[in-house]
């Protein structure tokens, strides 16, 4: 594969003929739309013959979905996943599951059908949606309630077919910060005992001493002993209700992947990715604007509708672009294959465990492309 970003003059033809390849392909790698338009600094992903293959590194590959996935979009991930990560179940304060609205039974047989295993991510959500650490406390630091959980934990990976489970707890209380982590370990213990594996998805911290309601409540050290693998949150520093920025800029997941070295073998780390971008409409304003959520491909389609280059942040290693609608105007950051590839490259510098995606919802082909073209799937 080959990374080429768009000229000036550039056509899908012109392109192919220059690379002796066919239209079709640049077509079908990069998700284009008849007539088939481009974006001035648009990074396409080119399938060229001939050229070297280095040897590939690797990795495990996870992926977060909703049980309202398109069976389609689920279909052409697969082969590149090594986890489906089904999102998600949350519990009573008493430790009764609670699955989610939508039957995700079909999710489970189609990862097996793949060889990819389903996990059963738990959550703790509350009445509202939303991460509650009043339930997080509950279940902690009650042994009764947590035996409860475990046990509908090991029901649901023995008569469904579950082959893990992933916790992702956010807004932990600095004082059950001990207790989140023995709960983890009595997780793993259970769970490991059927043969399966256990992992816990972490904050992006930079030190011990970070503060605030997301961090000080992981303790990178004792989680990364307590679970079989972890996953570092590394996005959303650009988020629905902040000011516009790249999503996952590199240089602040560089930060916390050496952190993370600093107390989790490389062996446990999965890097996390996103798999979306975000429109602001601007001025920002604090407390009162919010970001549109899009996908990778949908945000090139709205700079060729909108007829505005595509620039590439060179420290952030993100694209983005402004534009002007009925007066308003907006900024673009999202994820391309040229963002991707420097992800890539993390995982290899530092021989991470591999890397774990939110969420794949939306077919991002060129993604899984230029995956396989560097790494060898688990």
């Amino acid at each position: 594969m080959e990374i080429y970003i768009v000229r000036p003059g550039d056509t899908v033809d012109s392109i192919a003929t220059s690379y002796g390849i066919s239209a079709q392909s640049i077509i079908y790698n990069n998700q284009l739309t008849y007539p088939f338009p481009l974006a001035i600094g648009q990074a396409l992903l080119l399938s060229v013959e001939n050229i070297s293959v280095p040897n590939k590194y690797p990795v495990f590959t996870g992926g977060y979905a909703y049980p309202f996935i398109s069976r389609w979009v689920l279909e052409q991930t697969l082969p590149y996943l090594s986890d489906l990560f089904i999102f998600s179940y949350g519990f009573t304060p008493e430790g009764e599951l609670i699955p989610p609205i939508l039957d995700d039974s079909f999710m489970i047989t189609m990862a097996k059908s793949f060889g990819v295993a389903p996990i059963l991510t738990l959550t703790p959500f509350g009445p509202t949606g939303q991460f509650s650490n009043y339930l997080i406390s509950q279940i902690v630091n009650n042994d009764l309630y947590k035996q409860q959980l475990i046990d509908n934990l090991i029901f649901q990976i023995t008569e469904r077919g579950f082959e893990g489970v992933d916790i992702d707890f956010e807004y932990i209380l600095v004082e059950d910060k001990i207790p989140f982590v023995n709960f983890v370990q009595d997780v793993r213990t259970a769970i490991n005992s059927l043969g399966y594996p256990v992992s816990v998805a972490l904050a992006p911290k930079i030190s011990d001493t970070q503060t605030g309601l997301l961090y000080e409540g992981k303790d990178y050290a004792l989680l990364g002993e307590a679970a079989d693998s972890v996953l570092l949150m590394t996005y959303e520093w650009g988020y629905t209700y902040g000011p516009p920025m790249a999503i996952a800029p590199l240089n602040k997941v560089r930060e916390v992947v050496e952190y993370a070295l600093t107390k989790i073998p490389a062996e446990k780390i999965n890097l996390g990715i996103p798999n979306y971008g975000y429109d602001w409409r601007l001025p920002f304003i604090q407390d009162s604007s919010k970001a549109t959520t899009i996908g990778n491909v949908q945000a090139v389609q709205i700079a060729i509708t909108q007829n505005v280059s595509i620039q590439f942040d060179e420290i952030a290693q993100s694209p983005y672009f402004n534009y002007i609608s009925e007066g308003i105007t907006h900024e673009v950051w999202f994820e391309d294959v040229r963002s991707l590839s420097a992800k890539f490259g993390l995982v290899k510098e530092y021989n991470l465990r591999g890397m774990g995606y939110w969420q794949i919802m939306q077919l991002f082909r060129a993604n899984w492309l230029l995956l396989e073209d560097n790494f060898f799937i688990n």
